[in-house]
């Protein structure tokens, strides 16, 4: 074990020697896979933060439970404690009979008529805020809270529902897609940076086969060295990342305020290791697919 150790850590050791022996290849190789890297990380979070916000926007995933008329508002407030205890309800808001009174008055114009009335017409209303946007969830919620007795109407826009889960399955599905073709870009630069280096060592290959020098104990240094790479341009995708949240923080705070809500972009730092390890993983895939194919094809003359 202390001797399978200890060429393992010679060979991280010629790697790290090479990289920094070409600091502005490395960087250059680091840009690019940092770069490739970076572009479905920030999709993922966008669409992860695209998700959120438009919870905290829009309130066409709220169930309107609209009581009947005799139901005091005394009954609406006790439903209400009773609603929230149901398994996928995040909130419940009591809309009294007067309070629908009063903001029917403001925003309809027929304040001065409506005072004219003997009675508020005007039934309370439970405004129920789902723990998350599932159309068929949605549906299966408005129909059980429905069925109450002390419910007139249970009201929900699942077409926007519907339409809402349909945008965000298409970008992630979209984003899958394109976080495997730039995987694919990464194995390739790796693959073709490792292919320069075992072509421009060949004879030193060569040499190492002929005093008996094993497959493994050349292609070591080569993985490491492709590990690296791709770690390095993980660790710089994080950093094009949280530069463009930072840029974007603003502009999507003012966007949020605009429709009198707060939000905030986060979600970076579940990237902190993911982008590093996927990097380092795809650099050591990519390496070890250049390196076993390049050293079948040298052997000593």
């Amino acid at each position: 074990m202390k001797g399978w150790l200890k060429r393992h850590r010679e060979a991280l050791g010629e790697a790290l020697a090479r990289a920094r022996r070409a600091p502005l290849a490395t960087l250059l190789t680091a840009a690019v896979i940092g770069i490739t890297l970076a572009l479905p990380g920030g999709l993922f979070l966008g669409v992860d933060n695209v998700q959120r916000l438009a919870q905290g926007l829009e309130t066409g995933g709220q169930v309107s439970l609209f009581l009947k008329q005799d139901v005091s508002d005394a009954e609406a407030g006790k439903l209400a404690e009773k609603i929230r205890r149901v398994g996928g309800v995040k909130n419940v808001s009591v809309i009294t009979r007067a309070q629908a009174l009063a903001e029917f008055k403001k925003h309809s114009g027929f304040g001065e008529a409506l005072n004219l009335l003997d009675r508020n017409p005007l039934p309370a209303v439970l405004v129920v805020e789902p723990a998350r946007l599932d159309p068929e969830a949605l549906g299966r919620l408005s129909t059980e809270l429905g069925r109450d007795p002390r419910v007139e109407i249970a009201s929900l826009d699942l077409d926007w529902v519907r339409r809402l889960h349909a945008i965000l399955e298409f970008a992630r599905r979209a984003v899958a897609i394109l976080a495997g073709l730039l995987g694919a870009a990464v194995l390739i630069i790796v693959g073709n940076t490792v292919r320069l280096a075992v072509l421009s060592r060949r004879e030193e290959i060569e040499v190492t086969k002929l005093v008996g020098g094993t497959d493994a104990f050349i292609r070591r240094p080569f993985l490491y060295s492709g590990l690296l790479a791709g770690l390095f341009g993980g660790a710089a995708a994080f950093l094009f990342v949280g530069i463009a949240l930072a840029l974007l923080s603003g502009p999507a705070q003012e966007l949020a305020a605009l429709y009198g809500t707060r939000f905030q972009i986060s979600g970076l730092a579940g990237l902190v290791f993911g982008l590093p390890l996927a990097g380092a993983a795809l650099g050591w895939l990519g390496s070890r697919l250049a390196v076993g194919r390049h050293l079948r094809l040298i052997e000593p003359k």
